[in-house]
């Protein structure tokens, strides 16, 4: 086959992997080497200076001897198939480089032969493009549950960040449409990475001379909506990831129905990308607002309300709390109103040290007011306009006039673009930025 129709079925093979995200890694380039790992990150996600950064994205085979329900490159699938060889993968991606399309590369692969065979063509397609060619960009690449832990580790010292996929939020599930794959072979070589960088990284605290492990950390993905779990069994699934492995992310993806015909999925037409985007907004209220996964769900209301992002939610449900006044309120309540986000409770905290603040003053500090006027004061000055009312506060909230449209011209066009109950513009950012 030739490496050009190779190139086109497992680059779009590769497309239901979601796990890319900023690099944080500073790998540096070599004398007689080529390319740099920087850690304004990779493609799939923007720099600090608002830079979107780009990856050779692709498998490096779609040949699989599971038959997991959800996925398109299950083996009872008839889709056409390719492999790379490690020599291809490294050439094309030293190719696309040199080419300027890329600063870096995200290998994944299904299962041939066996789980040891597919890590070893892995770990020789990142060896070759590192000793041979003296790559130095960044590279993800994911390490295959049931794999020998040598491999991983020997892979590990030559990547940026590994990834080993969950997949389903639950046991049952796995069981249900996954039968070949088993929890503990995958929570095993992710506590196996994660043991791994903290010995690195305390040996490079004695010196610096010390090798690096997956120095950009590591993540998973949970496809959302391909087994019945609720929003709060997900989240507290990825809570406890981030404390038992210290994952740099979880990664969440709506499940794309790619059949028909297995009772045990779903009967959706489309993807459910207004709840991926809900997991996405409470993720980042795990990792930098303080919440916990059972103040933002319960048993009785398990999952999000698609209309509204968690943190409104949250606070709708507690208006109690509100209004706070804005010169008092310490930092942990500040990120607890809607529309404040971290660099804006900085600021906030920062200017009320030189002057007492109104509401003029945090426009002035680039404070969106658009929904943090609802539950705040200035001066014990309330400028909601309404009154602290549940049902008119989540009116006002949830008015399309007040909201950005999922169809406004400048919006990079989506293949998914005439689906109902898509997120809107304001979402996505929310999303991506973690600014909520």
């Amino acid at each position: 086959m030739e490496l050009l129709k190779k190139l086109e079925i497992l680059s779009a093979a590769a497309k239901y992997d979601v796990s890319c995200s900023s690099s944080g890694s500073n790998r540096k380039n070599t004398k007689g080497g080529i390319g740099n790992a920087s850690v304004c990150g990779i493609c799939h996600s923007w720099a600090d200076d608002g830079r979107c950064i780009s990856l050779l994205k692709i498998l490096l085979t779609n040949y699989c001897i599971y038959d997991c329900a959800y996925c398109v490159n299950r083996v009872s699938n008839d889709i056409p198939r390719a492999a790379f060889t490690p020599r291809e993968v490294a050439d094309l991606t030293i190719n696309f480089y040199k080419r300027n399309y890329i600063e870096g590369l995200f290998l994944s692969s299904s299962i041939i032969k066996n789980p040891n065979h597919t890590m070893e063509l892995l770990y020789e397609s990142i060896r070759i493009l590192r000793e041979d060619y003296l790559f130095n960009g960044y590279i993800h690449i994911k390490a295959i549950p049931g794999a020998d832990l040598n491999l991983i580790e020997a892979t590990g010292r030559l990547v940026d960040r590994m990834s080993v996929n969950i997949e389903l939020p639950s046991s049952k599930s796995l069981k249900l449409l996954a039968p070949q794959k088993e929890k503990e072979a995958i929570l095993k070589p992710m506590g196996f990475i994660s043991s791994k960088i903290i010995q690195k990284q305390e040996e490079r605290s004695l010196t610096k001379k010390a090798p690096d492990f997956v120095p950009a950390g590591q993540s998973t993905q949970l496809i959302i909506g391909a087994s019945p779990e609720h929003d709060l069994s997900i989240l507290r699934l990825s809570e406890k990831l981030y404390q038992s492995y210290k994952l740099k992310r979880v990664y969440y993806s709506a499940y794309v129905p790619v059949s028909s015909q297995n009772p045990n999925l779903p009967a959706i037409k489309n993807p459910p990308l207004l709840r991926e985007h809900r997991l996405y907004q409470a993720d980042w209220l795990l990792r930098f607002y303080g919440f916990s996964s059972d103040e933002l769900l319960d048993e009785k209301t398990p999952d999000f309300d698609i209309n509204l992002d968690p943190k409104a939610n949250w606070a709708l449900n507690h208006l109690e709390l509100f209004p706070v006044e804005i010169n008092r309120a310490d930092y942990e309540m500040l990120l607890r109103v809607p529309g404040i986000g971290v660099r804006s409770a900085k600021k906030i905290i920062s200017a009320r040290r030189v002057k007492s603040l109104n509401h003029d003053d945090l426009k002035k500090l680039g404070i969106v007011l658009k929904r943090a006027r609802f539950f705040i004061t200035c001066n014990g000055k309330y400028s909601g306009g309404i009154d602290m009312n549940d049902t008119l506060i989540r009116h006002a909230l949830t008015d399309k006039a007040n909201r950005f449209d999922a169809t406004t011209t400048w919006e990079q066009l989506s293949l998914f673009s005439l689906i109902d109950n898509m997120p809107t513009v304001n979402d996505k950012i929310m999303s991506i930025t973690g600014e909520m």
